[in-house]
């Protein structure tokens, strides 16, 4: 009979050093957990864009304890959360949107408590790493059977506060969400935004909406529907995000041609 093991997942900012830190202490607290680094490639300080791996990729994982951090506010007094969805996931990282939306698609939020015992933390906390001293010592602690009431008091995680398209005359206008490793734009916004029509323009270039890269000649551009439902901006076998100078935060009209 196979062992039923713990799973435990890890996606951060933080490159492969300090992630592997993290798994190192996940696997001293709890060594009979499966620990997987699910991604260290988060782009530096980009909630938005590691809410958005989260969403796509946690509900395809094991049911598990899920480390979160992508934290800019470190060390100030944002607080450090667990979060126990109806999935029965817990989702672990700091209380600054990164867990919500995965957690309403793991069947919302059941719970959520704040990390406070100092005991279920390492012994000398520094101000900077609480990957280290802090979410991954929970992540351990909640792998070995802890429950999540044991850490602390009940909070109202914060929402994410993404910017909504903005629909006008034969045009929509989105948010660049991120970029992804081949340069896709993916943008505030759903095919269904568009309205009707197959032909649009992009920054006075036209461009199709199509399934998918291979229904355009390679180096054409195409909006196209990304795995997560969005509206997305990209080049077959080329880079979206340097052709059309744009990056997460900008906005981007889309125009019925």
């Amino acid at each position: 009979m196979r062992e039923n093991r713990p799973y435990v997942s890890i996606t951060t900012d933080f490159g492969a050093a300090y992630t592997g830190i993290c798994a190192g202490v996940v696997a001293r607290i709890a060594p009979h957990a499966q620990v997987q680094v699910l991604s260290d490639e988060v782009s530096k300080y980009a909630i938005v864009e590691g809410a958005a791996l989260l969403v796509q990729a946690l509900p395809y994982l094991p049911v598990g304890v899920h480390v979160a951090i992508v934290d800019p506010g470190v060390g100030t007094p944002r607080h450090p959360i667990v979060i126990r969805t109806g999935r029965g996931d817990l989702l672990v990282g700091p209380d600054n949107g990164l867990l919500v939306p995965a957690a309403e698609v793991l069947g919302g939020i059941a719970e959520a408590r704040v990390l406070s015992d100092p005991g279920l933390r390492l012994p000398a906390t520094s101000s900077t790493f609480h990957g280290r001293d802090i979410f991954s010592p929970a992540a351990g602690h909640l792998a070995n059977g802890v429950a999540p009431r044991a850490f602390g008091e009940e909070v109202v995680p914060l929402p994410l506060d993404l910017p909504e398209p903005v629909a006008g005359d034969g045009e929509v206008t989105a948010t660049v969400l991120y970029a992804d490793d081949f340069g896709s734009l993916i943008l505030g916004a759903h095919p269904a935004d568009l309205g009707d029509g197959t032909r649009f323009e992009v920054l006075g270039v036209p461009l199709p909406l199509a399934p998918t890269f291979g229904a355009v000649p390679v180096g054409d551009p195409l909006l196209f529907t990304d795995s997560s439902g969005r509206l997305a901006l990209g080049i077959n076998q080329g880079n979206a995000s340097d052709r059309f100078g744009l990056r997460a935060g900008q906005t981007v009209t889309v125009r019925i041609v």
